[in-house]
């Protein structure tokens, strides 16, 4: 009799859940970033600089290179979360690359030509947020949390 290979698959860690999410999310922004209506003043969005005035969901301020930055980050996510080791880098490298473009969102003057990734006072925001959230997703979330199995250290023991 065959037996359901389905039944025996361990479940995906948590931190792999968590990854495949975060970079699926990018990913769809990326592609939203390319559509009017959901990116305001579309016709004004610009390749690269301070210059474009489209903002997606009319308050982060985006590009074609913004958008485009979006797309690949979520989509070389979605390959790294495939596996423990490469969800966890994509999670917390991830978040310290957007804790250092935090820190250079409030360091630029907004309308010099570093601004070269338009960045707003919303996108500096959300870039702390994300920056925050996805280093302790990947630094702290555990490999046997969510699998069914016994955490290596539980809280209740010494």
């Amino acid at each position: 009799m065959a037996r359901d290979v389905r039944e025996h698959a361990p479940a995906r860690p948590t931190v792999q859940k968590v990854a495949l999410a975060a970079a699926a999310v990018f990913a769809l922004i990326g592609v939203l970033g390319f559509v009017p209506g959901i990116t305001t003043h579309y016709g004004e969005m610009t390749f690269a600089g301070h210059h474009s005035e489209a903002k997606l969901l009319g308050v982060f301020q985006v590009s074609v290179l913004h958008n485009l930055v979006h797309l690949l980050f979520g989509l070389v996510g979605l390959v790294m979360a495939r596996r423990l080791a490469g969800a966890r880098v994509f999670l917390a490298g991830g978040g310290a690359l957007y804790l250092v473009l935090w820190l250079y969102g409030f360091a630029i003057d907004r309308d010099a030509s570093a601004n070269f990734v338009p960045v707003n006072d919303a996108d500096n925001w959300l870039h702390l947020f994300l920056g925050f959230g996805m280093l302790a997703a990947g630094l702290l979330l555990n490999n046997n949390l969510g699998t069914g199995t016994r955490v290596e250290a539980p809280f209740d023991r010494p």
